[in-house]
């Protein structure tokens, strides 16, 4: 391997210009892309055009929750449709030959656009220009949860039938496998959620991770735009207000007591972004339906981060991750938790 974490730049080179000879020039350099906190991500050029490559994290992989191949499916399915996506190159089986990271991978081309991550980002678009962008997030939100799946190729991607209680049932596995210290808090949020489980309305494909830093931003004369939607590594079939959970959550990261710290956000509503009860707004009137009680979604997304930040701080100490910031991700689990548990508020008021 080279100096880069996880991937041989030489193999892939070497793999780039058999697999794909229209894209290769020359020797292709590559670098980590901080930031990510589970699958890696690296940016690479020297190739045509600029490119990315992702794959699961160093050591501890839980192979449904870093599926490369349901990544690459989701982003080629999406390129004919409203949801702006990056361009799939292809994704590759590398676990025999180990010439490029081991493990099974994919490439993309490289979107233009930068990720809006810090509130110091914000300095750079008016008041005006951040709330269009915050409302232009939740329709692209509303646009993906109106695509056929079937008529996008993605009918077999997953079973919506019972997808809340396989969503529970699938993230304590996750939790069990990572587990290495005592969670009390995200023990009782677990149970909570398990017992006022409601009945999904509709069902859809679910980016599973939606938020503003998942997404690519270009500025178009000082207008910023999302250029695409990026890692869909959960994505599947199921309950679109899953999406809508996980985008409260980290629009409001920041009301959390260290939130930005270990989970930094850019979204700032003294620099002009929307609130979130617009946003669900802007997503009801795209649409074109009424937005029912979101509570046990919301606290779903709570447990879920805890859940993930619980498994990069066991990769952390197992030295298996890279990445900065990493150390304090495990601060945040229990408060998470609590989070989850007063959003919830009592079983029986669940519906």
């Amino acid at each position: 391997m080279t100096a880069v974490p996880g991937l041989d730049a030489g193999g892939l080179t070497a793999w780039l210009a058999e697999a794909h000879p229209d894209l290769a020039r020359g020797d292709l350099t590559a670098a980590v892309i901080a930031g990510g906190r589970s699958n890696l991500t690296y940016a690479v050029d020297g190739a045509t055009i600029p490119l990315i490559v992702r794959r699961p994290p160093l050591g501890h992989v839980l192979s449904s929750a870093h599926d490369m191949r349901r990544e690459h499916r989701v982003i080629s399915a999406l390129a004919d449709t409203p949801v702006p996506v990056p361009r799939a190159i292809d994704v590759v089986d590398d676990t025999a030959r180990a010439r490029v990271t081991g493990t099974v991978f994919f490439v993309m081309e490289r979107a233009p656009g930068r990720v809006l991550a810090r509130r110091a980002q914000n300095a750079a678009y008016s008041p005006d220009a951040l709330r269009r962008l915050s409302l232009d997030l939740a329709r692209h939100l509303a646009d993906l949860h109106a695509v056929d799946p079937v008529a996008a190729g993605l009918g077999d991607f997953g079973r919506p039938e019972g997808y809340l209680q396989r969503q529970l049932a699938t993230w304590r596995r996750q939790l069990d496998a990572s587990r290495s210290r005592r969670t009390p808090q995200l023990d009782l949020l677990q149970e909570s959620l398990a017992g006022g489980i409601p009945v999904s309305a509709r069902s859809g494909i679910v980016h599973g991770d939606y938020r503003l830093d998942n997404a690519l931003v270009v500025d178009d004369a000082g207008m910023p735009r999302i250029s695409a939607i990026l890692d869909w590594e959960m994505a599947t079939l199921g309950d679109p207000l899953v999406d809508l959970g996980i985008l409260a959550l980290y629009w409001n990261i920041a009301d959390l007591p260290g939130g930005t710290g270990a989970v930094p956000s850019a979204v700032d509503p003294d620099a002009g972004y929307a609130t979130f009860g617009e946003l669900v707004d802007a997503y009801a009137e795209r649409a074109g339906i009424a937005v029912p009680d979101l509570r046990w979604y919301r606290a779903f997304a709570a447990y879920k981060l805890a859940v993930i930040l619980e498994g990069i701080n066991f990769r952390y100490h197992a030295g298996d991750t890279v990445g900065e910031g990493f150390d304090r991700m495990g601060e945040l689990v229990e408060p998470l938790a609590e989070l989850g548990r007063q959003t919830l508020g009592p079983v029986q008021e669940v519906h």
